[in-house]
């Protein structure tokens, strides 16, 4: 009875703030459902499968505000799918603890270097990035350390694909969103491989599902009338607890 009172507010939080910082949700989902006591793999699962629910709802939303980069997104996430399963092999040769406190640490430096940043101070309609050599190589290198890193170690790939676009100019606003389609398309071969292993508790996405739809809607409509200085210090808030939560996991 817990759990089914539990999952359904676990889903509406971590759809709001998954959408509102196009980080996917699976940081807050994946914990809230472990303390709850539902296996970690499964949870991990369970959690891969929702995201896609709730970055298909968020792009709707960033699509109707115009705020997607549909270029960057396609490119992250192509490349992100390729190095994902590497990352998901590595971790049977590399001392993951290890990279853990590494990347941990890198985090908390991004987030600082975020906050601090200069940028529109809305999201930009229809916003066009300027795609040089500098920018494929910079996109495509993100992409794949984006999957690298959430195979390896758990992390959605938001973590990379929001900071990486503000470094190369793109408003806040915009990043989130298009990250947001970044995680829409990485999630269902994520889930797709979850489900096929058995990791994916049916009853407890279906518990999931229509809040983190919801909460993804409020995300968006959430983040499009914050500042964007508001935006990027929340974002730089969540990077920390992630980097705090890998560095002690």
């Amino acid at each position: 009875m817990e759990l089914l009172v539990l999952t359904p507010i676990v889903g509406l939080v971590a759809g709001l703030l998954g959408a509102m910082f196009g980080l996917g949700g699976g940081f807050l989902m994946v914990p809230l459902l472990t303390i709850a006591g539902v296996d970690m793999r499964v949870a991990i699962g369970t959690s891969s499968a929702a995201i896609l629910f709730n970055s298909i709802s968020a792009v709707v939303a960033y699509s109707r505000y115009r705020y997607v980069v549909y270029r960057a997104g396609m490119v992250i996430s192509a490349t992100a799918v390729a190095t994902a399963y590497l990352g998901a092999m590595l971790t049977r040769i590399v001392d993951v603890r290890v990279l853990k406190v590494l990347f941990g640490l890198v985090l908390i430096y991004v987030a600082v270097r975020v906050a601090l940043a200069r940028g529109a101070d809305r999201g930009v309609e229809n916003y066009r990035l300027t795609w040089t050599l500098r920018t494929y190589l910079a996109v495509t290198s993100g992409g794949l350390l984006a999957g690298l890193v959430a195979g390896l170690l758990g992390v959605g790939g938001g973590v990379v694909n929001v900071p990486l676009l503000t470094f190369l100019g793109v408003p806040m606003h915009n990043a989130v969103a298009t990250s947001t389609l970044a995680i829409t398309v990485t999630s269902t071969s994520s889930a797709l491989t979850h489900y096929t292993i058995g990791n994916v508790d049916l009853q407890l996405l279906a518990l999931l599902a229509p809040t983190l739809v919801v909460g993804a809607q409020l995300g968006a409509a959430t983040a499009k009338r914050l500042r964007s200085l508001t935006l990027r210090r929340g974002f730089a808030a969540v990077l920390v607890f992630i980097a705090l939560r890998t560095m002690l996991s």
